[in-house]
């Protein structure tokens, strides 16, 4: 079974610079890349299963790239928390895609990966390489429903601490059954890189991300929330990649009605509902893969 490498790129802050991880699969000089950014507390080993298909079906000129956003995963924390918003992110891609040297670059973002994506997609003059040629909006866009970010903010930030990576494991299902069905391999794969060691060398276990993000997203209002999507409509309509919007037809942050209008206006996205699914699908299921395999390399 492959693997990838490891690697980082420094990005600026306001605390001076961080380092950005991300991983990579197929040819490390392939000029075809797909990019798959994660969810809000998620981090980039959440895409090897599509990865993986994404390599076994494409050319020898393709590579997957999986970041780390920053404060999550193997990625630096950042110094002062207010820094945890999507403009941070959008920069730091920038710089990732500067060093990418894409010839064709595709986009897969799950929630906030979404979101990163369609705030670069939506961009006018862009430099070749981080103009988007494909778009993959998995289960959101430029309405959040305020329900469910509230829903979300009630586990944000909270530090858990576990035994074992199946405790964990179980924790991690328990307030993720909106994912939908999963094998206890897979859940068990998707649930491991989201660990890390607490540093007292008892073995005992953490998540992985800096819970400062939650400073951030506290701080946002209904008032504030409608402004964001002003502006994520602003630059959806700008929007000229091929697009493809998934949804679980369960979804709490991905209205159908925003679905629906997402079809109509921009790009006019394909969409496709998974059933038994809410926010957000993982990208493991063999339907959810096949379905990403043919939109980016048919």
């Amino acid at each position: 079974m492959i693997s990838p490498t490891q690697n980082f790129v420094t990005c600026s802050d306001s605390g001076g610079s961080h380092r950005m991880a991300y991983w990579q699969w197929g040819n490390p000089q392939g000029r075809h890349v797909v990019l798959c950014v994660h969810g809000l507390t998620r981090q980039g080993r959440d895409f090897d299963t599509l990865a993986r298909a994404l390599c076994d079906h494409g050319g020898p000129d393709l590579r997957v790239v999986c970041p780390d956003v920053a404060g999550r995963g193997q990625s630096d924390w950042l110094t002062n928390p207010s820094g945890y918003v999507i403009p941070t992110y959008v920069g730091d891609m920038l710089v990732l895609l500067s060093q990418l040297h894409a010839l064709t670059l595709d986009w897969v973002g799950t929630s906030m990966g979404g979101v990163i994506g369609m705030a670069i997609a939506g961009q006018p003059g862009l430099p070749p390489h981080a103009r988007v040629r494909r778009l993959v909006l998995n289960d959101v866009g430029p309405v959040l429903e305020w329900q469910a970010l509230q829903r979300i903010g009630q586990h944000l930030g909270k530090i858990s601490i576990f035994t074992s990576e199946q405790q964990a494991a179980d924790a991690m299902q328990a307030y993720s059954k909106s994912f939908g069905p999963h094998t206890p391999a897979q859940w068990l794969a998707l649930s491991r890189p989201m660990l890390r060691p607490l540093p007292d060398g008892s073995g005992r276990l953490t998540l992985h991300y800096d819970p400062a993000i939650a400073l951030p997203f506290m701080s946002v209002s209904p008032l504030s929330s409608a402004q964001g999507e002003a502006l994520l409509w602003h630059a959806y309509d700008h929007i000229t990649a091929d697009t493809l919007l998934l949804r679980g037809a369960l979804s709490d942050l991905l209205s159908p009605a925003t679905a629906h209008a997402m079809t109509l206006r921009g790009p006019r996205a394909s969409l496709i509902e998974f059933a038994d699914v809410g926010h957000a699908p993982t990208l493991v299921a063999d339907d959810q893969v096949r379905a990403l395999v043919s939109f980016l390399l048919d």
